[in-house]
């Protein structure tokens, strides 16, 4: 049984789906469309107050354009005075259109929140709060463009298509009634001559609902913009925040954990193996020369060491003490030693890194030459770790055959999860046929 389809929330959702065309979108288009067309003269209505010294500079201006002389001083205050007058009641009108204009993108858009904080009792707690969040100087920066710019796009749209369109499919029904249809030069006395007009006509109501109903899309993403409270956005980076310090906590945790068990190996069943393998050499030293006990004995204390030095090897793995007493400078050089791929170290390390960057660089350089060991088939391998500014990075280059892909399961995903918890990054270059180059920064800023 298949799933139906989400049904669209935007304009552009909606013309990117199929029946759009005999949808209610391109009357919902248009309905918002004709809404700006009356809200852009209410606006400029209850703005006329606050803009009384703005119409009289432009009247200033236009005389001085003429020629007529015109005070200096006369034409700085209006602009000073007509400025904070605007300023002053401009948020005040604005505070009376956003909700309109809210209620009517839901045509268009989904509802949007106003993003406003609470305010006490008191006209003026009130009205110092909103005068001073940025809410409302988003809503009088809207209220401007309505004004100034949507509204005259929006009157010169409708009457481009819809209106004009309308127009030349009737215009043939016009000289019936005794009038003449005139277009520019062109007059059309009868409806034989003003027949070729019902075709452009038709052709232009076609396209209205293309070009009405995303101009209301565009106009919807300004609104929302400009009207919508950032309450979601602030919420969502408040959590992306707390989840990166919950990977951060999990890191530390993770670390501290580690070094319990590198401690408890160490200290407990390292000490305890080679406590056994010493009572088992003394027992095979008592045991009668070339009897079977010997032999047995011998047996088990070489296996014994074995398990001592993979043990050994663990323990090294987890969390070597020569990280945690000296530092990167002094672990990589013996990491390279242990590495089946010859390995050169340059460190330049003006100052030590913090204790979980030089961790995290330690492990992506172990995976990464374990990395090339096993996949890259390369001869020769050059780690190199350097401070560049606030940054630590950390490289390896291989000569191997090069291909790596972090979707191969080479690893490569979780040493980029890895840096990313603390802050880095890792990018790789690959080509096949090599080399192979992979980098990771940190950040490590000196207050660190």
């Amino acid at each position: 049984m298949s799933t139906p389809a989400p049904l669209p929330r935007t304009t552009l959702e909606a013309m990117r789906s199929k029946g759009f065309l005999w949808s209610s979108w391109p009357w919902r288009g248009l309905g918002h469309l004709a809404g700006t067309m009356v809200m852009g003269p209410l606006a400029v209505l209850l703005l006329a107050p606050f803009s009384v010294p703005l119409i009289m500079l432009g009247e200033h201006v236009e005389a001085l354009a003429r020629g007529e002389p015109q005070g200096a001083w006369t034409l700085a205050a209006l602009l000073l005075f007509g400025a904070v007058l605007l300023l002053l009641g401009g948020p005040f009108v604005a505070l009376v259109v956003a909700p309109i204009e809210r209620w009517r993108l839901r045509l268009v858009h989904p509802p949007i929140d106003h993003g406003h904080r609470a305010t006490g009792p008191g006209l003026w707690h009130r009205a110092r709060v909103r005068y001073t969040e940025a809410a409302t100087w988003r809503e009088f920066a809207y209220l401007l463009l309505l004004v100034l710019l949507l509204d005259n796009l929006t009157w010169a749209l409708l009457f481009l298509f819809p209106v004009m369109g309308l127009f030349l499919v009737v215009s043939p029904l016009i000289p019936l009634f005794g009038e003449t249809v005139t277009l520019g030069w062109w007059h059309f006395e009868d409806p034989l001559t003003a027949l070729p007009l019902v075709a452009p006509g038709v052709l232009l109501l076609l396209l209205t609902p293309y070009v009405c109903t995303p101009a209301a899309g565009v106009h919807a993403l300004v609104a929302r913009v400009l009207l919508g409270g950032r309450g979601e956005t602030e919420e969502l980076r408040s959590e992306l925040v707390e989840v990166t310090r919950s990977r951060a906590r999990l890191v530390d945790a993770f670390e501290t954990e580690r070094r319990r068990i590198e401690r408890d190996l160490h200290d407990g069943a390292q000490q305890q193996l080679i406590s056994l393998a010493m009572r088992l050499d003394l027992a095979r030293m008592d045991a009668p020369p070339g009897s079977g006990m010997e032999r047995t004995l011998s047996e088990v204390h070489g296996q014994a060491k074995e398990i001592i030095g993979s043990l050994r090897e663990i323990v090294h793995g987890i969390h070597p003490k020569v990280l945690s007493d000296r530092g990167l400078a002094a672990a990589l050089p013996e990491l390279a030693d242990r590495s089946p791929v010859p390995t050169r170290v340059r460190v330049d390390l003006p100052r030590r890194p913090p204790a979980h960057l030089e961790s995290a660089a330690y492990y992506v350089a172990a995976e990464s030459l374990t990395n090339v060991a096993k996949h890259a088939g390369a001869t020769e391998v050059r780690l190199n770790t350097r401070l560049e500014e606030d940054i630590l990075v950390l490289e390896t280059i291989d000569d191997g055959r090069g291909g790596a892909d972090p979707a191969g399961g080479t690893g490569l995903t979780g040493l980029a999860d890895r840096v990313t918890v603390v802050g880095g990054r890792i990018l790789l270059s690959s080509p096949p046929g090599g080399p192979t180059r992979l980098r990771a920064e940190f950040p490590c800023p000196p207050s660190e």
